[in-house]
């Protein structure tokens, strides 16, 4: 059999996806030929306007649809609003920095629903979408911190590892079918919002870019380059082609080298 990565003729939903890595993948499996469905818990015109770009950049169906990850009804409910879904990519996080003692209850609770909670709530809601269609694909994005740990990341941390453990439970119960479950775990990518970070780093630490860059903000990426969204979106490529039939329950570390250490 010919192995293939065109994906013409699926549906991917991608959560937390009108910025940074959910774009980005949204953008690449577009490329490759899906219809994709953005969310994010906005409703901007410049939310619609995205998937209205996508569709005339590469010639597909696109849509954007409002949905709160951290509300579970809201989780399915999208996949619903989606009416298909053939690959799901659990993307949405977000991150709060603080010791245990001093950690905000709220903010722990957050953490966990939108970054670990949802991802249980959209896979159970799509996986008899997928069992209907005869295939799916469904990818987690995790972190370098879903395989390791740093101090004052106590919720994001618990959370990236129980969706890796998500990960693992999901291909097991879909061993059997044509599904597969995956997560990929990022280091640090130059998304918008670490671009935005970078000059007052710089400040902070009176250095120049490179210098800020390579000694501050990838002190724990060997390759002390940034991974970026493109990249992180031909990893899910791949994951949902041909030749990744046979990959499940595990996970794709693209850090440069972060957890080699």
């Amino acid at each position: 059999m010919a192995i293939t990565t065109s994906l013409s003729g699926k549906t991917a939903v991608i959560t937390g996806s009108n910025s940074g890595i959910g774009l980005g993948i949204a953008r690449e499996l577009a490329r490759a030929g899906a219809d994709v469905v953005l969310n994010s818990f906005t409703d901007r015109e410049e939310d619609h306007a995205l998937a209205r770009d996508i569709a005339k950049e590469f010639d597909v169906t696109a849509r954007y649809i409002k949905a709160d990850m951290s509300k579970a009804d809201e989780c399915r409910d999208l996949i619903a609003q989606a009416g298909a879904c053939d690959i799901l990519i659990n993307n949405a996080g977000i991150q709060h920095v603080a010791a245990i003692p001093e950690f905000p209850t709220e903010k722990w609770d957050a953490i966990i629903a939108i970054n670990l909670s949802s991802a249980f709530h959209t896979t159970a809601a799509a996986l008899p979408l997928m069992r209907k269609a005869g295939w799916g694909r469904v990818i987690n994005i995790a972190s370098a911190h879903g395989l390791t740990a740093s101090p004052y990341k106590s919720a994001y941390i618990a959370a990236k590892h129980g969706i890796v453990g998500l990960s693992k439970t999901t291909a097991l119960e879909t061993a059997e079918e044509p599904i597969t479950c995956n997560a990929i775990c990022p280091g640090y990518v130059l998304t918008p919002l670490v671009e935005a970070q970078i000059p007052d780093t710089m400040k902070e630490y009176d250095m120049g870019r490179d210098e800020v860059i390579r000694n501050v903000m990838l002190t724990r990426q060997p390759s002390k380059e940034f991974a970026t969204v493109e990249q992180m979106g031909g990893t899910a490529v791949f994951l949902c082609s041909d030749a990744a039939a046979q990959i499940t329950g595990t996970t794709i570390s693209v850090d440069g080298g972060w957890t080699a250490l």
